[in-house]
């Protein structure tokens, strides 16, 4: 394989990061208002809430992407691929994020809110300020995995027209008729992508430690 067909791959390793990396934050803040919806005493809000979780984790991600990428036209919304694909990828994440943070929500301890209440904070404020920091530090390599499996699920939005690193792999194999170097090529740049993540996600749960200390 020439060095030319690798730099390709590069190239649309780094919009595949781009598409992964903005997919996760946007996911993130959906799944924190999700995850504060069910846990909220409003009955219409958890059951949203729920509803939202059931949906986009029972449903494939796949038949997600295409039934997003054919409905923002028929609403009128005549977005680019990019912007569906990243729509598609944050709601299945957010679903995901929202039942992790949950999680968390449930282990901040009581006298931290009841803290929070001596001193005047609205509900609001207790959620964003208390409830929010400690649910992401304690669900924190629930979350690393969760980007880690974005990043790999990213493949799939081809079939909405994004080249992506698995679609450039494709694309050149069929026209070079070599996709064994390629595809193993491809392979290499998710994995080394996959390890950094992971490292960061190592480097921010040493940093909370010594943070508690």
């Amino acid at each position: 394989m020439s060095w030319k067909l690798f730099e390709l791959l590069v190239q649309a390793c780094g919009w595949t990061v781009v598409l992964s990396a903005v997919s996760i934050v946007a996911g993130l803040l959906i799944g924190t208002v999700v995850s504060g919806a069910m846990m909220s005493g409003h009955r219409g809000l958890a059951w949203a809430g729920r509803t939202f979780v059931s949906f986009f984790r029972g449903a494939p991600l796949l038949v997600q992407l295409l039934l997003i990428y054919n409905l923002l036209p028929a609403l009128g919304l005549n977005v680019p691929s990019m912007v569906a694909a990243v729509v598609g990828l944050s709601l299945c994440t957010a679903a995901y994020q929202a039942e992790n943070l949950r999680g968390g929500f449930a282990s901040v301890p009581r006298g931290l809110l009841e803290a929070a209440d001596m001193v005047g904070l609205n509900a609001a404020q207790q959620f964003w300020r208390i409830r929010v920091p400690i649910a992401l530090r304690l669900t924190l390599p629930a979350l690393v995995n969760e980007a880690i499996l974005i990043l790999k699920a990213s493949s799939l939005v081809s079939v909405v027209g994004v080249v992506e690193l698995t679609r450039m792999a494709q694309d050149l194999a069929a026209s070079t008729f070599k996709p064994l170097p390629l595809f193993a090529a491809a392979g290499l740049l998710y994995l080394v992508v996959n390890w950094l993540i992971a490292l960061g996600g190592r480097a921010l749960e040493r940093s909370f430690r010594w943070g508690v200390r």
